[in-house]
C-alpha cells in the first residue's frame, strides 16, 4: 500500500511541476497545436496552444512507478512492465503524429494507415509477450489470459491466435476512443483519472483476495499475477493525470495531444487484460464507448443517407458545443457521467464478489 500512494504522490508532483516546465520550454520552440477549420468557431482561439503534453504524464508516471519501487525495495514485476511497455510505445507512435503536426503546420500527423501500423506492432509485441509460457508464476497464471473475462474468465478459452486478435483490437479501440474524446480542455484528463482511480481500487481488492492468499476462499479469488503491481502503475499515471489537469483544465495552457490519449487509452486497455476485466472496462469507460459510437454512427449515417447527420458535429461532447453549450459546461456534465459509469462499475465488481461469498 506504501507504495501505491508513494507512485499516486511522486507522479502527481512531478506531473505537476514538469507540465510547467514543459508550458515554457514547447512555447520557446513554437510547439503549438494546429485546429481544424471545419471544428467549432470557438477553438480557433486555441491555436498555438503548446502540444504533446502527454510526454508530461508519461514520464512522471513512469518515473514515480520506479522510484516507488525503489523507495520500498521491492522488484518490478512482469505485468507492471509489460503495461509500462505499452503505455510508451503507443506514447511513442502518439508523439511522432504529434511532432509531424508541429513541423509541418497542420492539423494532420501521420497517416491514417501509418498510425494503424504503428498501433498494432505494439499491441501485437504487448500480446505476444504478455502469453508467453515463461512469464507464468510461481502459481503457473501468465499475465493475460487465455480466456475472454469480465471480472473473472468465463472459461472459454480460445486459441492463441484469437486471444492476440482481440487484444489487438482493445488495445486500438481504446486507444482511438481516448484520441476521439480528447477535444475539450480537460475532459480526457479529468474522465481518464477516474478510471485509472477505479482500476487501483479494483487491483487493490484483487490483490487482498488473490488465489492462493491464506483465509481467501478459491470460490471468491482472483487469478490475477500481479494485482498489486498493476494498482502502483494505475495510482501513477492517475496522480500524473491530476497533475497535468491543473494545466489542461479550461482555458488550457497544454494540450496532451496524441502523445496522451493515445498513451492513456492503450495503458487502459493494458489494464484490463493484464487484470482479467476487459469486459468491465465497458462500463468504466463509458464514456469513451459513448464517443466512439457516436463518431461510427455519424459517420454510417451520413453514408447511408448521403449526405445526412445525426449530430451537428461527432464526436459527440462537439455537438453539445454546437447546440450553445458552454465548452465548461459539456467536460463538466462528462466528467458527470465518467463518474457515474466508474461508480457503477465499482458496484457491479464489488456486486459479484459479495454474491460469490
Amino acid at each position: 500500500m506504501r507504495a501505491i500512494l508513494l507512485s499516486g504522490a511522486i507522479s502527481l508532483l512531478l506531473s505537476l511541476l514538469g507540465t510547467r516546465l514543459a508550458i515554457r520550454q514547447f512555447t520557446k520552440w513554437g510547439y503549438g497545436q494546429e485546429i481544424r477549420d471545419d471544428g467549432p468557431t470557438s477553438h480557433h482561439t486555441k491555436r498555438g496552444t503548446p502540444t504533446m503534453g502527454g510526454v508530461g504524464i508519461i514520464v512522471a508516471s513512469v518515473v514515480g512507478y520506479f522510484v516507488a519501487k525503489l523507495l520500498t525495495g521491492s522488484t518490478p514485476s512482469a505485468s507492471a512492465l509489460l503495461l509500462l511497455f505499452l503505455f510508451v510505445g503507443m506514447g511513442l507512435v502518439g508523439f511522432l503524429d504529434d511532432f509531424i503536426k508541429v513541423y509541418k503546420q497542420r492539423s494532420l500527423g501521420l497517416r491514417s494507415k501509418a498510425k494503424m501500423v504503428g498501433q498494432t506492432v505494439i499491441a501485437v509485441v504487448f500480446g505476444v509477450l504478455a502469453l508467453l509460457p515463461g512469464l507464468k508464476d510461481a502459481r503457473g497464471i501468465e499475465p493475460a489470459s487465455h480466456a475472454i473475462s469480465f471480472i473473472r474468465d468465463l472459461g472459454w478459452t480460445l486459441p492463441t491466435v484469437i486471444v492476440l486478435a482481440l487484444i489487438w483490437l482493445m488495445v486500438t479501440a481504446t486507444s482511438n476512443a481516448t484520441n476521439l474524446t480528447d477535444g475539450l480542455d480537460g475532459l480526457l484528463t479529468g474522465s481518464s483519472a477516474m478510471v485509472f482511480g477505479a482500476y487501483t481500487i479494483v487491483n487493490i481488492w484483487q490483490n487482498n483476495q488473490r488465489c492462493g492468499r491464506p483465509s481467501v476462499e478459491i470460490g471468491t479469488c482472483y487469478d490475477v499475477r500481479d494485482p498489486l503491481d498493476l494498482a502502483i502503475v494505475a495510482s501513477a499515471i492517475t496522480g500524473a493525470c491530476f497533475g497535468f489537469l491543473w494545466w489542461n483544465a479550461s482555458p488550457a495552457k497544454i494540450f496532451m495531444g496524441d502523445t496522451g490519449s493515445l498513451a492513456l487509452g492503450s495503458a487502459l486497455a493494458g489494464l484490463a487484460v493484464l487484470s482479467r476485466t476487459e469486459l468491465l472496462l465497458i462500463v468504466l469507460g463509458g464514456l469513451f464507448v459513448v464517443e466512439t459510437l457516436s463518431v461510427m454512427l455519424q459517420v454510417s449515417f451520413f453514408k447511408v443517407t448521403k449526405g445526412r447527420r445525426i449530430l451537428r458535429m461527432a464526436p459527440i461532447h462537439h455537438h453539445f458545443e454546437m447546440l450553445g453549450w458552454e465548452q465548461i459546461t459539456v467536460v463538466i456534465r462528462f466528467w458527470i457521467i465518467t463518474g457515474l459509469c466508474v461508480a457503477t462499475g465499482l458496484g457491479i465488481f464489488y456486486a459479484e464478489w459479495v454474491a460469490g461469498i
